[in-house]
């Protein structure tokens, strides 16, 4: 009876051994091992087996992970007050180093991350910081990568999410977008001008080269003004038949016979 007991107690014993050795991780998970304090590797993905008590596994995800570094107050180059955020994305690509040579990773990144956004905004222009927002964004994972490379910290991407001007700056540029379009327009009625005038230089040569086009463009105008239909057109005729002079004699010599009657 003692002897069943002992070999249960056994069975027992080494069951809860195994069910304590035998560790499964996923695809994109890794396990840093530690045995009795000193760096033993890194296992999986599958199964693998540690020696319970003496091993100390630590998990590690491999999958790309979103950090969201909170709006920074920054001072541009050219002096002016703004609020930046941004979005960091990374991911883990040596588990051991990760583990080993900072204490957390995920916080000395997202500290990293608002420092480095501090330091290389504040040696722009405002200009440059709402105009080229993707060389900045390239700028700031460059800087990143190198600083967490040591770490087996690989940045994929640094994207600025957003830059909060103050009311007063957000009325200069709006002043300043409008004199920008008004210098535009002025630009574009000037060389519209300019080029009327050069096609009216160029057709007045013509004209006088050739005189009879100066009638044909009369005659148009006059075919132009006859289809309103309320007016009365006089042109001028041949030379010494000019409708005008007679029209102007007829009325003078019917003004004379008025005034002669009524003596």
């Amino acid at each position: 009876m003692v002897d069943v007991v002992a070999t249960g107690i056994v069975a027992l014993l080494i069951i809860i051994i195994l069910s304590q050795s035998i560790k499964v991780v996923r695809e994109y998970e890794r396990v840093v091992i530690f045995r009795m304090g000193r760096l033993f590797g890194a296992k999986g993905p599958g199964i693998f087996f540690i020696i319970p008590i003496m091993d100390r596994p630590l998990k590690v995800d491999l999958r790309i992970v979103t950090i969201e570094v909170p709006k920074q107050t920054i001072i541009t180059r050219d002096n002016v007050s703004v609020e930046v955020d941004a979005v960091i994305y990374y991911r883990v690509v040596e588990p051991t180093n990760a583990i080993t040579k900072v204490e957390n990773y995920s916080i000395a990144t997202s500290m990293l991350g608002q420092t480095t956004l501090r330091d290389i905004l504040g040696q722009i222009e405002l200009d440059d910081l709402l105009s080229k927002r993707e060389e900045l964004n390239k700028k700031l994972q460059e800087v990143l990568d190198v600083a967490t490379e040591s770490w087996g910290i690989k940045i994929t991407a640094v994207t600025i999410r957003d830059v909060s001007l103050p009311e007063s700056m957000m009325r200069a540029i709006a002043k300043q977008a409008e004199a920008e379009r008004e210098r535009r327009s002025r630009i574009i009625l000037a060389d519209g001008e300019f080029q009327a005038s050069q096609k009216m230089m160029e057709a007045a040569e013509l004209y006088q080269k050739v005189p009879i086009a100066m009638k044909l463009r009369e005659l148009q105008t006059l075919a132009e003004i006859a289809r309103e239909k309320n007016m009365i057109v006089v042109t001028s005729g041949a030379p010494g038949s000019d409708i005008s002079d007679i029209a102007g004699l007829t009325g003078a010599l019917t003004r004379g016979g008025a005034k002669a009657e009524t003596k």
